[in-house]
């Protein structure tokens, strides 16, 4: 079965848990633009929620699918938030942000009672870091200090860039893509990122999941954290 099939099947069994009256966060990402779609049609059926994107493209999407729209500020508690991830470790923790939104994927996350991952199987690894880098998100102002703290976090700290040019998330800072071989504490190197001055937020969702949903090969497999 192709990816794009696995990730669709993914997000519609995520999709499965909105109810009305919810204020659902919309996540970013490939496989997200799939729970978008799901959500669009449920809504022109009737379903009535307000959804929290996590970024201007899953504002923009949601916008064409008809879903109404509000903000964190507005609604500070969240029913249920659907996102996916860059990588899912066994303990189900994420590194998320490939995609440039990881400081409103975090500030949503935590304002949510559940948090729902949907995923297909590539994404499924058994230590994090070991197949994509980690972004940091950090202000521009002595990013290069910043860059060099984080040398001696990872192996590499590279400041992304997109069509030659800098990218700028959707906070107006920098991302640094941090490489490591592997990342075998991801509670203490979420810690010790997040404390180097000019670091804004990283890409590390730890403890942070209710349900990861995976599309496989075999159909739908639903993973919830070991009590």
């Amino acid at each position: 079965m192709k990816k794009e099939r696995l990730k669709e099947l993914a997000a519609e069994k995520a999709v499965e848990e909105v109810e009305s009256g919810m204020i659902v966060g919309l996540g970013t990402g490939s496989t997200i633009y799939y729970a978008l779609l799901k959500l669009g049609q449920m809504v022109r059926l009737g379903l009535e929620i307000i959804g929290i994107p996590t970024s201007e493209q899953t504002s923009q999407i949601a916008g064409e699918q008809g879903i109404q729209l509000s903000t964190v500020t507005e609604n500070p508690v969240i029913d249920l938030t659907i996102d996916g991830a860059d990588e899912v470790d066994p303990n189900l923790n994420l590194i998320k942000g490939l995609g440039g939104a990881l400081v409103r994927e975090k500030i949503i996350a935590h304002a949510s009672n559940r948090l729902i991952i949907v995923a297909d199987d590539s994404k499924v690894v058994d230590y994090l870091g070991t197949k994509i880098p980690l972004p940091v998100e950090v202000v521009q102002f002595g990013w290069e200090s910043t860059q060099m703290a984080l040398n001696r976090i990872c192996q590499r700290p590279v400041l992304r860039q997109v069509n030659d040019q800098t990218f700028l998330s959707d906070n107006g800072n920098f991302i640094l893509d941090c490489y490591f071989d592997q990342i075998s504490d991801p509670g203490q190197t979420e810690v010790e990122i997040n404390r180097i001055p000019g670091v804004v937020e990283n890409g590390l969702f730890v403890g942070r999941v209710d349900r990861v949903i995976v599309g496989t090969a075999d159909g739908i497999q639903t993973q919830d954290p070991q009590v």
